[in-house]
């Protein structure tokens, strides 16, 4: 099934940034794109006095010049792209909770990291971390400009089921960018204050970098032209993530992994890379 890529749009110039991102996607993987504003609204409790009773806001005319704003850029992107399919559509009640529900049904959630309206402040509380960790489907974040265009596939390895799919979308989007794909897998050194006499950092590092190459070779079986790598590096995986992102043109990682990845999308992990990422990030999760 050709599941389409929704896009949450509100016109601003990182939802712009969003929308181009996802438009580039669906030329290259043939998917319809559907753009989504969620438009929420807000009950005015001021003066109430005789005859006067609380109201709401938006009201229906700003509805309406919503509706407008999403018609024509889905109409000016359809323009733009010809040979693309191109919708819009303005979906009522809270942000988070109706791309979750609305993301059920596609096959991506694109979103830009901060707009105003229905998404202001996307990235900076709780709204972003509900959005990433209870999609079903897998979510990219965009921020401005975010977007390259060259440069490796990068995705973060440790093992977990969740990086296992992150590995296999990891694999697709390189083969349809025909670049590189890059498999980082952070491991944790002992501490300072204690090593284990047994400890060997070389055979550690060899260890993890056997392991990710296993997990890889079905993959170079079945997409023998994409360029593999595989590093194995010590260090904290959010940093090495970040740092791999500033010549990469997209971080995939899974939502919730083990080791060196453990509660990516609770912790500071995910927010690190959401936030300070030099590339569009994407999360992948189990449906």
């Amino acid at each position: 099934m050709n599941e389409e890529i929704l896009v949450g749009y509100d016109g601003s110039p990182d939802a712009a940034v969003a929308l181009n991102w996802a438009l580039d996607e669906a030329g290259r993987s043939g998917r319809p794109v559907r753009l989504a504003y969620v438009f929420e609204w807000l009950t005015v409790t001021g003066w109430i006095g005789p005859g006067v009773a609380p109201g709401v806001w938006p009201d229906e005319a700003a509805r309406r010049q919503v509706e407008e704003l999403v018609r024509k850029a889905a109409a000016d992107a359809a323009a733009d792209r010809p040979g693309l399919t191109v919708h819009g559509e303005v979906f009522d009640g809270p942000p988070a909770l109706v791309l979750q529900e609305r993301s059920a049904e596609a096959g991506m959630l694109v979103l830009g990291s901060r707009g105003h309206g229905g998404f202001g402040g996307l990235l900076a509380g709780s709204t972003a971390v509900s959005v990433t960790a209870h999609a079903h489907c897998p979510v990219v974040v965009v921020r401005d400009g975010q977007a390259a265009t060259s440069g490796p596939v990068v995705v973060g390895s440790d093992g977990s089921e969740t990086a296992l799919r992150a590995l296999g979308f990891a694999v697709e989007r390189a083969a349809q960018r025909d670049v590189p794909l890059r498999v980082l897998r952070a491991w944790e050194p002992p501490g300072d204050r204690w090593v284990p006499p047994s400890f060997d950092p070389e055979e550690t590092a060899a260890a993890e970098r056997a392991a990710a190459e296993a997990e890889l070779a079905t993959w170079r079986e079945s997409f023998p032209d994409v360029p593999m790598e595989v590093e194995a590096v010590p260090g904290s995986p959010s940093a090495l993530l970040v740092e791999a992102s500033r010549s990469a043109q997209l971080m995939v990682v899974g939502s919730r992994g083990r080791g060196g990845l453990r509660g990516m999308l609770l912790g500071s992990v995910s927010q690190q890379l959401i936030q300070h990422s030099h590339c569009p990030v994407a999360v992948v999760r189990e449906r």
